[in-house]
């Protein structure tokens, strides 16, 4: 008979699961969590959830225990090359520099975080020894951790089916592994150069996080399943093990968001990645108001109209329109919808202004601010913000680069800086800060919508149809207030017109 579980004790398994492996589970895994318990506790003879409890805390049962909830808990499904263009990076534009870096020694060392069923480690591997015609007189050492015993078992023994290899070029198969029978062994050689430990990402204690101790962290697809606190921890975990100048990789979904300071961002062959900061640079871790018109959007898809000529020219049109006189009078208070950017509502008028669409007096009353909070990184990118939308662009990337220099991971920033690009000439720059937001925030439309604009100028309706189905979605669900902000003076109404019709011109939505 199967032990009877109280709702309680669903609760108290996935407590229990989060603190000691670090993973999150929402409720809709209920039933999934509850069928695991079920399972284990029938396996163990716990008579309660009590009972399972001890048996994870006892000496003689834990480890065993333990074991067992990883491999049923964690995700192995991997192959080699995963995600080609993070390899792609790591190999024409990382390795490079950490070969250059580390010559006068001749030794690197590299962790992989989570490292499943070892596929990722055996490709750094290969990547390496592409990378060093003299690995012979290198010290080099790829550790490999992974809390399923089951899955490293599997990693030691370096035998994969076709499957795993499905990404893997021809040439490196034919130079890497042996074919037996229908598996595919790694070479011995590559195999020498990874050692894999049974480890978990959250002990802090772990030898693997001994400080810069490593040149490359790989912890790719991991973090998404971890609690936030915990996905903190290990991010500043990384920063902690690695050497000054020593990179990051995450996976393609996956970014810090704000959780640690101490790295710079790094784009390049489609990827993000993170560079540790180094010396000087290092960083410790961690209603519409009037009654004008709303504004018309002229068409964006030709190419003679950017999105930054027409956000400047609604911008012009709600000036003349607007029946009080353009000054920097006092505005009403803000209404319950506007939120303040910063803390005490010191931007609150000028936010207000904003909503009503009196550009002209939200940038007087930026104007009027003085000493710390002048250059509080809200105010400044609202007056990047309302810059760009009077057209004073240069001025706007001038006030873009003094806040990516205080912080590189804002992409608010980043967007106002495409748009400023854009108005320059700059398209491919423009697209790079319009990725960067994208990748830093997912949730954020207003990029989306930029480069699908961009597409369709330059005749990219594959891409067009692609970002701005994506700008169309995000846009349902945007918080208002960065519409506000972001939005160029246009309702979540018009915007989402917007990309129909461009959606429609580019062949897409009917």
């Amino acid at each position: 008979m199967s032990p009877r579980l109280e709702p309680e004790d669903v609760e108290g398994f996935r407590a229990l699961v989060e603190r000691r492996f670090g993973l999150r589970f929402d409720a809709t895994k209920d039933d999934d969590l509850a069928e695991l318990l079920r399972r284990r506790m029938e396996a163990s003879g716990a008579s309660g959830f009590g009972a399972y409890q001890r048996l994870l805390s006892d000496d003689a049962t834990q480890d065993d225990e333990t074991a067992f909830l990883a491999e049923a808990l964690t995700i192995n499904e991997t192959f080699f090359f995963r995600n080609a263009d993070a390899f792609r990076a790591l190999v024409e534009g990382v390795l490079p520099a950490l070969i250059a870096a580390a010559s006068p020694h001749r030794r690197l060392r590299i962790l992989s975080a989570g490292c499943a069923s070892g596929e990722e480690p055996y490709s750094l591997a290969m990547m390496l020894s592409e990378a060093l015609p003299d690995l012979a007189s290198w010290d080099v050492q790829i550790v490999a951790v992974d809390i399923d015993p089951a899955a490293l078992a599997k990693a030691e023994r370096a035998r994969y089916s076709s499957w795993s290899l499905r990404a893997t070029p021809e040439a490196t198969r034919l130079r890497y592994f042996e074919e037996v029978g229908r598996e595919f062994v790694v070479d011995p050689g590559i195999r020498q150069m990874v050692r894999f430990v049974r480890g978990n990402l959250t002990d802090d204690r772990a030898a693997f996080w001994r400080a810069a101790s490593h040149d490359l962290v790989f912890c790719r697809n991991v973090l998404m399943y971890f609690a936030p606190e915990h996905m903190a921890d290990v991010i500043t975990r990384a920063h902690r093990a690695l050497r000054p100048g020593g990179y990051l990789f995450l996976g393609h979904a996956e970014s810090l968001r704000g959780m640690n300071r101490g790295f710079h961002l790094c784009h390049t062959h489609d990827t993000f990645y993170y560079q540790k900061r180094t010396g000087a640079d290092a960083a410790a871790p961690g209603p519409r108001g009037t009654d004008s018109p709303p504004a018309a959007l002229p068409p964006v898809g030709d190419s003679s109209t950017s999105w930054v000529d027409a956000i400047q020219r609604a911008s012009e049109r709600i000036a003349a329109l607007a029946h009080q006189p353009t000054t920097a009078s006092a505005p009403p208070p803000p209404s319950a919808g506007a939120r303040s950017l910063a803390a005490g509502g010191v931007l609150a008028p000028a936010l207000e202004a904003m909503r009503q669409e009196r550009f002209g007096d939200a940038l007087a009353l930026l104007s009027g601010l003085a000493g710390e909070t002048a250059a509080d990184p809200d105010a400044m990118l609202m007056r990047a913000v309302l810059l760009t939308n009077s057209g004073r662009l240069d001025e706007a990337r001038a006030c873009c680069e003094r806040l990516l220099a205080l912080d590189e991971f804002n992409a608010g920033v980043h967007y106002v800086m495409a748009l400023s690009c854009e108005h320059a000439g700059d398209v491919e720059s423009a697209l790079d800060h319009d990725q960067t937001a994208a990748y830093l925030d997912p949730g954020f439309a207003m990029p989306r919508l930029h480069m699908g604009l961009v597409a369709r100028r330059a005749g990219d309706d594959t891409t067009a149809r692609r970002e701005l189905s994506h700008a169309l979605a995000l846009l349902a669900r945007e918080d208002a207030s960065r519409l506000l902000l972001f939005g160029g003076g246009f309702s979540r109404d018009t915007l989402s017109a917007l990309c129909r019709a461009e959606l429609r011109a580019a062949g897409g939505e009917r």
